[in-house]
């Protein structure tokens, strides 16, 4: 069994279903499921999930996902003071956008095996915290 944090991205693919990448995600969430891995992502993901359904006025979609995401299936993590003190770290010493420094130090402060993300900017970087950064289309699964 693994922590496995998943990037907004992965999520977005997932939900909206996208061509190419939903197949990729619903595979790596069959296997994750295998396997008993955990889900991890952050509350800011979810708030980055929501921006879409409420600029459209679709409270049905905004509620579905804060459903799924508040479900067994995903361990939502909290930014804490701990979480700050990592995202501190990771924008001192590395160029990622505050959003992306968010993610990392959530999967970093919950101490996850690997954190997923179609980021190409993100692969390979080291983050005490994180075992492992890589895209989706590893084949790890």
């Amino acid at each position: 069994m693994s922590r496995i944090y998943w990037d907004t991205l992965l999520f977005v693919y997932w939900l909206e279903d996208h061509p190419q990448q939903a197949p990729k995600v619903k595979k790596i969430f069959e296997k994750m499921e295998q396997r008993s891995d955990v889900l991890c992502t952050s509350t800011f993901t979810m708030a980055e999930l929501l921006v879409g359904p409420k600029k459209r006025g679709s409270s049905e979609v905004a509620q579905q996902i804060k459903d799924f995401l508040h479900t067994s299936v995903v361990d939502l993590l909290p930014f804490t003071r701990e979480t700050a003190e990592h995202y501190a770290n990771i924008r001192a010493a590395n160029h990622v956008s505050p959003a992306d420094a968010i993610h990392l130090a959530s999967a970093a402060e919950a101490d996850v095996n690997l954190f997923l993300t179609n980021d190409h900017r993100l692969r390979g970087l080291i983050i005490p915290g994180i075992h492992f950064i890589a895209g989706m289309d590893i084949d790890l699964f």
